[in-house]
This record gives structure tokens, sequence and C-alpha cells, in this order.
């Protein structure tokens, strides 16, 4: 029985996806993160991709500036999981 909950475990922590950091030109960049499973919080998951977001444009001393963010809808069955997916741009602090 443990085996059993062992391996469900492993299938549903193997089902997450993040894009990390993916340039697409012009300091612009977009970053996604889906949960493994429709029982996670999509907050967690914005929370996330915006730390990501915020570290990338830290590397040139600038900050975030979000251009468009894009949220999956419930209901959260069939493969259709909370992901969150944020378009930025890094520019210079004023």
């Amino acid at each position: 029985m443990k085996l059993k909950w062992l391996i469900l475990v492993l299938f549903l922590t193997s089902c997450a996806q993040n894009s990390g950091i993916i340039p697409m030109g012009g300091d612009t960049y977009m970053v996604s993160r889906q949960a493994a499973t429709g029982f996670s919080g999509m907050g967690t998951l914005k929370a996330e991709a915006m730390k990501e977001a915020y570290a990338q444009c830290r590397k040139s001393n600038k900050i975030v500036q979000v251009i468009e963010t894009i949220d999956a809808k419930p209901p959260y069955i069939f493969g259709n999981f909370p992901k969150t997916e944020i378009r930025f741009k890094c520019v210079a602090e004023q």
C-alpha cells in the first residue's frame, strides 16, 4: 500500500512545469509556472514566478515592469491545472 502512495506522489510531483526565464528580446522576458494538480493555489504559483522575474531584473540593476499576466481559469480538472504566465520587462528604476 505504501508503494502505491509513493508512486502516486512521484507521478504528481513530476508533472509540475516551470519554464524558467525565457528571453523575448529587448529586455522583455516570460516566465510560467504550472501546478502538478488542481489542488494548488494560484497565489503561490504567481508569487514564485514574480520572485524569478525580480531575480532576473536584479542581475542588471533594473526593476520589473509587468506587461501581461495570463492565468488558467477554473475548473482545475482534466489537465487544466493552475498555471500562470507573466510577461515582463526589466526597466531602469526612476
